[in-house]
């Protein structure tokens, strides 16, 4: 028996959507027990909108001693101002207020993976909140220095030397101590969490060419190519040349790819996962996956919004569940 927290992500968007028609899709009370973080009010008016077969009660005080995998159970984050379609401030503070819910559950293991909705860093902002996204968030609760944002398919699997930062300065942050770093939680991530014994990865370059042995660029020089020479038990190569790699479908022959900034490796990850990518904050204690889309306020209140990401990181979550137990 597995047990799962949903978030409800921005209630401006289509995450309290997408959670109810995942939710619809998954529920088996024999095999999962499910929980919801959402706002009363929202969580609400969303059931009466959403089609859904699901039994629910909703908890509106303390988290409940013992969840029953008979229905569905919704723990009331609050009551915050709905305005579909567009990021406020109250919807800022809904996004954080379900999220700092579901880890404190996940933190004492009453939950075993969090699958998060996507939230809006501008309305993080409107609220206050000075985190870029939900990956940073959960680090600092959980107080996790080699925290790696990875994104998993059967297709393709690929991690961020650097996340949410302007190009201008991703360059800087590209230092031999931080591409250790993130080879070493790459390759923890896929021994650990998704079962592979000896794992191949793949580095990128940062600039073009990979640098032309320094003529358009010295990172990889510096610190790329130290870094990735400093490995003796862990199967890694590079620096390779981006466009050159993916042309080639290189990487078909890895388990996973470093890329060095966040477009570099999620358009070619997009453009062979758009409706089934998931996103995967590796390094961290607890489990947490998201769908790998945003919050949709263009179609928000529609009842089109596909679940397909959400339901992929379900299934990703409950993976990494069993690898973590096997290997306890």
């Amino acid at each position: 028996m597995k047990t799962l927290a949903f978030t409800c992500g921005d209630i401006n968007g289509i995450g309290p959507e997408i959670c109810i028609k995942t939710i619809n899709q998954i529920y088996n009370p024999a095999d999962r027990k499910i929980l919801l973080f959402c706002p009363s009010n929202v969580i609400e008016e969303e059931l009466l909108g959403t089609t859904h077969s699901f039994s629910y009660q909703i908890i509106k005080d303390k988290f409940p001693q013992k969840v029953d995998s008979s229905y569905v159970t919704i723990i009331n984050t609050g009551n915050f101002k709905q305005q579909t379609g567009k990021p406020t401030n109250f919807s800022g503070k809904a996004a954080f207020a379900s999220l700092k819910r579901a880890y404190e559950a996940a933190s004492l293991k009453l939950v075993d993976a969090i699958i998060t909705a996507p939230v809006s860093k501008t309305a993080f902002k409107f609220a206050g909140i000075k985190y870029p996204g939900q990956t940073e968030i959960l680090a600092k609760f959980s107080k996790s220095k080699n925290y790696l944002m990875v994104f998993l398919s059967n297709k393709f699997i690929c991690g961020l030397t650097t996340i949410h930062e302007p190009i201008k300065n991703v360059s800087k942050l590209i230092t031999k101590q931080k591409v250790v770093s993130s080879i070493k939680t790459l390759n923890e991530t896929l021994v650990k969490d998704l079962g592979k014994s000896l794992p191949k990865i793949a580095v990128l370059g940062l600039n073009p060419h990979a640098g032309e042995n320094g003529n358009i660029g010295k990172e990889e020089l510096s610190s790329i190519s130290p870094a990735i020479r400093s490995f003796k038990n862990i199967f890694v190569e590079g620096p390779f040349v981006p466009d050159a790699f993916f042309g080639n479908q290189k990487h078909e022959d890895y388990d996973a790819v470093l890329g060095m900034y966040h477009d570099q490796v999620l358009i070619p990850f997009k453009m062979l996962n758009f409706n089934s990518g998931v996103n995967y904050t590796a390094g961290l204690p607890i489990i947490r996956t998201s769908p790998d889309h945003g919050t949709g306020f263009d179609i928000a209140g529609r009842g089109i919004a596909n679940p397909q990401s959400m339901l992929e990181a379900v299934k990703w979550a409950e993976k990494i569940i069993t690898n973590r137990r096997q290997k306890k």
